[in-house]
């Protein structure tokens, strides 16, 4: 008996290694690339393929970057420029500026498309978008282009780094400042705005504060304003309540530091968080369980990102068959992943940005302090329309102009867009055996009957067509 479980044990051990060795093959590959990224490349697929999952996960986790590779617009480092009262321009100057604030926010919205397709760190994107729709401001009330650039540095710069010190951070974030209106926010006239939204969207999610806490809190951040003239934050003692609160049970002489550190003890923060990144990136559907779980991860960690991430990439849920294709991609996802899944190098940015705009995402503009709703909120009859629209044209050999004042991405003039044969070249195998592959690529699924159309342009289009395209 004792021999047999021996051998058993060696049978195991021998399967286990041999699996290891053979890595998670191109499903699991295909899966985990699409879900901390963007659409992956075959070629990216085949190399991650090879690897175990931890040494996949491992992997993505340390080319995280911290800065951006994309030169920005050549402006952002200019003074900032704050918007006179328009009553003071004459039509002619109101037009101008106009123009000029439409022109600096395309420049900006292309230049993080830009930046997501050339990144060597997809999920650091990813994550960049993620704190974005959570830390919410909109350049149509901030105005100052500049500023929105800023906090998107600083959203990157801790994207996978430190909640803790992304928090305190973006209380200070000149661009928050302005959109939560922490600059009128002064002694005997708090502004509840940036307060209210800390607790309710950025720590510990409704049900868990008092109106009282919200007052209390606001107070402590009197004075927390910003210079003009650099655009920095700055902080004005004179304006500032340096008396006697008391938030969530804990009294003194508090300031905005203090309160944010009593947000972050309590154990509603972490799941918080945990509960909208496994939206994110597992399932609409919750596990409370295992939020509680990676919440507890969280915590011990210090509210730093990685060992979070980690624990919920290698987590079962994560890779469970049903909760694959579970997710609807967000308008940025289903662009950006096209571009660069399919290789079209040639399209520009700027069409991006207004693509995205058409389907509901315009970067730097969510539609309200809440910021995009997401899931099933991406697709109803009018963005279904569109997104399929976009798509079919991006395999048109049609020129695209930058306006879009014929409809998203219309087409105008002629010049090759995709290379259909160049793409299947990629591929090995006789044509029916590239049409399976190209078509497990890109569905994402087991691959089925191969699409019934002769020209490889057109199998492509029908692909990115079909209603399992637009999940992950």
């Amino acid at each position: 008996m004792q021999v047999l479980s021996r051998v058993l044990l060696l049978v195991t051990a021998w399967w286990s290694l041999a699996a290891f060795a053979a890595g998670m093959g191109y499903d699991d590959a295909q899966h985990l690339l699409l879900r901390t990224g963007f659409a992956p490349t075959e070629a990216e697929v085949q190399a991650t393929a090879r690897l175990s999952r931890r040494e996949a996960v491992e992997k993505i986790l340390a080319a995280a970057t911290s800065r951006a590779r994309t030169p920005p617009p050549t402006w952002v480092d200019e003074p900032p420029r704050w918007p006179r009262r328009l009553k003071d321009l004459s039509e002619e100057e109101k037009q101008a500026l106009f123009r000029e604030e439409i022109r600096r926010s395309l420049e900006l919205r292309a230049w993080w498309y830009r930046e997501m397709l050339a990144t060597p760190s997809p999920l650091t994107e990813r994550m960049t978008l993620f704190w974005h729709n959570h830390f919410v401001s909109s350049q149509q009330k901030v105005k100052v282009a500049q500023l929105m650039y800023r906090q998107n540095q600083l959203l990157r710069s801790e994207a996978l780094g430190n909640f803790a010190t992304l928090l305190h951070a973006i209380a200070r974030d000149p661009a928050m400042v302005l959109y939560l209106d922490s600059a009128s926010n002064r002694r005997g006239q708090p502004n509840e705005n940036f307060a209210r939204e800390l607790m309710e969207l950025f720590t510990l999610g409704a049900g868990h504060y008092t109106e009282q806490d919200v007052k209390e809190a606001a107070r402590a951040f009197t004075g927390w304003s910003l210079d003009r003239a650099s655009g920095e934050f700055r902080f004005h003692p004179r304006l500032h309540d340096d008396g006697r609160k008391t938030v969530l049970g804990h009294s003194g002489m508090l300031d905005g530091d203090d309160v944010i550190d009593i947000l972050l003890a309590q154990p509603a923060t972490a799941e918080f968080i945990v509960t909208k990144l496994w939206r994110e990136f597992v399932s609409p559907e919750v596990d409370l369980a295992e939020v509680r779980r990676l919440a507890e991860v969280f915590r011990s960690a210090h509210y730093e990102l990685k060992p979070l991430l980690r624990a919920l990439f290698l987590s079962d849920a994560f890779w469970a068959r049903e909760n694959r294709g579970a997710l609807i991609k967000s308008p940025v996802e289903l662009l950006v992943g096209t571009v660069h899944q399919f290789g079209l190098d040639d399209l520009d940015a700027r069409l991006l940005a207004v693509a995205g705009r058409s389907l509901g995402q315009d970067l730097f503009a969510p539609p309200n302090v809440k910021g995009w709703p997401g899931g099933e909120a991406w697709i109803n009859s009018t963005t279904l329309l569109a997104r399929k629209q976009i798509l079919a044209r991006m395999f048109r050999a049609e020129e695209m102009p930058v306006d879009g004042r014929d409809g998203p991405m219309a087409g105008k003039g002629m010049r090759p867009l995709f290379d259909a044969a160049r793409f299947f070249d990629g591929f090995p195998g006789g044509e029916a055996e590239r049409r399976t592959q190209v078509q497990r690529l890109v569905l994402g699924e087991a691959p089925r009957p191969p699409l019934a159309a002769d020209d490889r342009l057109e199998f492509l289009r029908q692909l990115v067509l079909d209603p399992a395209y637009q999940l992950k």
